[in-house]
């Protein structure tokens, strides 16, 4: 069967853009491999009208809302090639099965690469965020360690003091010259050097002298980029940025190949739920633009 549009991914920004096509009455098809980003967590904050509610409840909400249009075919699966020009797209799945579509939207988020420290993963989205706004309120205003991973870590450090008592974890990650150290300092922040050689406990941080250092919660700043090298290997631009990469877009969405868009994580930085849900819902109305209008 051929779509009017193929979506890669079916989280947050991906159903947000459907949801935009649906309303208009076009046929749209979502694959989805079932690796949304907040898995790890089991409250979002900051989503309007959900705040503290269970992100994989809001994900599971929005999808059932999206099968009550006609217009939706959703397939469980992982996308491996996608070929073609603006409206003559192709994708393969990883069973085989291909699908067509006149406009394609990469919405399949990033992958987070994790400062390599023992028992960092372990405690991803539980005692250790990436987002202060996301998950900084929680913590009580308790003692906060930011983990420097390099130049990000610093801007980490310096906006966490709302959130409590925060103290840099250099890590040998950075070399703070005196300028740097005075900026931390006016903003309250202690500078605690030397390794970490793994993570205990709920939060605490077990530097190389044996050294244990006890918080509420830690901050650390991984490098994202695309969940999956499809869109590049159909020639889409891929920009670095302070994150890491991203999919090159216009501000209508639209990559540097006519016909495919991107939105979400894997098209903007900085991340979260509701930015994400945003960029979508643009996404989808400018894909459907493009789809009455020629010359867009």
């Amino acid at each position: 069967m051929d779509y009017d549009v193929i979506v890669v991914g079916g989280s947050y920004a991906g159903m947000a853009a459907a949801l935009q096509l649906l309303r208009a009455r076009r046929s749209v098809l979502i694959v989805d491999a079932g690796q949304r980003r907040n898995r790890f967590v089991s409250e979002a904050h900051g989503f309007l009208g959900f705040d503290g509610a269970d992100p994989a409840q809001i994900a599971a909400t929005a999808r059932a809302q999206l099968h009550q249009y006609p217009g939706l075919t959703w397939i469980d699966g992982a996308v491996t090639r996608a070929d073609g020009t603006r409206d003559r797209f192709t994708i393969t799945l990883a069973d085989g099965g291909q699908h067509h579509a006149r406009r394609l939207l990469f919405a399949n988020g990033v992958a987070d690469e994790l400062p390599r420290i023992d028992g960092l993963a372990e405690r991803w989205g539980t005692s250790v965020f990436h987002c202060p706004y996301c998950h900084g309120y929680e913590l009580d205003q308790g003692r906060i360690g930011v983990i420097a991973s390099g130049p990000n870590s610093l801007h980490q450090a310096m906006l966490l003091p709302e959130w409590g008592d925060v103290t840099l974890l250099v890590n040998e990650a950075l070399a703070l010259d005196s300028a740097q150290q005075a900026e931390l300092s006016a903003r309250g922040v202690s500078i605690a050097q030397g390794p970490i050689a793994r993570l205990s406990g709920h939060a605490d941080v077990v530097l190389s002298s044996g050294q244990v250092l006890e918080f509420a919660g830690l901050f650390a700043a991984p490098t994202c980029a695309p969940a999956s090298d499809i869109a590049q290997q159909m020639g889409a631009k891929i920009v670095e940025n302070a994150m890491g990469r991203m999919i090159a877009t216009d501000d209508m969405k639209q990559t540097n190949l006519a016909g495919v868009f991107a939105c979400g994580d894997t098209a903007r930085m900085p991340h979260s739920l509701s930015l994400a849900v945003g960029d979508g819902a643009w996404a989808g109305a400018t894909i459907h633009r493009s789809l009455v209008f020629p010359d867009l």
